[in-house]
Order: structure tokens, then sequence, then C-alpha cells
């Protein structure tokens, strides 16, 4: 059996799918999730060998959602959607195939076949993904999204992954690896990235690692391995 998910903000046509693909059996439905957020944290923590995704959202749509998932942990994806021109779009994307709603029986047949017919072959899954504008984040039952320019730094803990801004701090789903890949944000230590345009000082350390500090007043550390590729990129 192949391990999904379906993400879709409308709990009957999650219903009506998760009916059609358990009677097939060829499918173990690991989760479901009703928004892009909550669809990142599960593929994260779930490892699913295929998604099936809804295209139209709210907050985040279906291709923002895969630009915040690690390429070494992508999953296959079926778009499902009701637009054809997203349809469209999701072959411009080299989704593995998409479905149209209301789904018919001959069509969901045909992605069947594909879909085993991808999965034994091993291929590995490759999509376009757009670079990321904004980084969601929780707060309570809230979904936050920040502008990438008004990020100071994002540090990794035990606790997961935070994003600081001058107004704030906010936890996010997303890795650092994959914000890392699809920003211009600065590695600047294992734990660490940066915004360049957010630093007002680097202090350097005798032992050659170094502290920066933002305009906001905040301290970061920058490791020696970082410290001289941080230089060349601030030509100093």
């Amino acid at each position: 059996m192949y391990r999904a998910i379906i993400i879709d903000d409308e709990p009957y046509a999650r219903d009506e799918l998760r009916f059609m693909l358990e009677k097939t059996g060829l499918f173990d439905i690991a989760a479901e999730g009703a928004n892009a957020v909550e669809g990142v944290r599960l593929v994260n923590s779930l490892r699913p060998d295929i998604i099936f995704l809804d295209i139209s959202m709210p907050v985040l749509n279906g291709f923002e959602m895969l630009s915040m998932i690690e390429k070494s942990i992508m999953p296959y994806v079926v778009f499902v959607t009701a637009y054809d021109e997203y349809a469209l779009k999701a072959f411009e994307e080299k989704a593995l195939d998409y479905l149209l709603k209301p789904i018919e029986d001959e069509r969901f047949r045909m992605t069947l076949d594909k879909i085993v017919a991808t999965l034994k072959s091993g291929e590995k899954p490759e999509y376009n993904r757009m670079p990321l504008t904004k980084i969601p984040c929780t707060l309570k039952n809230t979904i936050k999204l920040i502008d990438l320019k008004d990020v100071e730094y994002i540090r990794s803990d035990i606790t997961g992954v935070h994003v600081v801004t001058a107004d704030g701090e906010y936890l996010t789903d997303l890795t650092l690896k994959v914000i890392e890949c699809r920003s211009d944000l600065f590695r600047c230590h294992r734990q660490y990235l940066v915004n360049i345009s957010a630093i007002d000082r680097i202090n350097i350390n005798e032992n050659l690692s170094a502290r920066l500090f933002t305009r906001s007043g905040r301290e970061i550390q920058v490791s020696r391995r970082y410290l001289k590729t941080l230089k060349d990129h601030l030509g100093l």
C-alpha cells in the first residue's frame, strides 16, 4: 500500500476522495489537512509517498505549499481542482497527474494507473517551485504570513524553527534548509539564517568567529565556518 495524505479545505471533498482511494485497496490514508500549513506539517512528519493536493485554498494555495517542502522528502503530487486553468498549470508544475472536481470514475482509474506505474518505477518526483516570498507562522489558531523583507533572522533549536522580526518571534513549520534554498536569507551559523539588509554591525572575535547585531539590537552568532563567506558576500 502507498502512504497518502489528502490536503483540501473542503471537508466534503476530502471525505469523497478518501472513500474513492480506500475503496481501491492501494492507499493507506495517513492523514488529512485543511490548508497548506497543515499540509507542510504532515509531509514533514509522515513522509507520505503521495499527496492529493487541492490547488485553490485560502491563505496559501497548493503551488505555494510545494515551495515549502524539502526536496529530499518531496512526495508525488496529484493535484485536485475544480478549475481547468489550474489543471493546465499543474502540468506546467510537472505534477504526476490531476483530477478535476467532481471526480469522474474513468478519469480516476486513469490516474490510478499512472500512480502505480510511476511509483513502481522508483523515479524521484521533481517539481518547478516558486521562490518563497512569505513565511507562514502559527500563532494560536491563526496563520500569520511574514514577508521575507520583514525577517531579521531565523533560528532553529529543539523547540522548532523561529522567525524573528523587529516586532516579535514566531514559530514556523518550514525547515531552515527549505528557507535557505527558496529565499535570499544567508546562513551564518548551523542554526541561523540572517537577512543581510537587517545587519547593523559585525564584531569579529579573536577565535575568528563573530557576533552579528541587527538593526533592532538583536545579537546572532556567526560561526568560523561561515564568517569568510559572509564577509565576501558583504564585500569586506
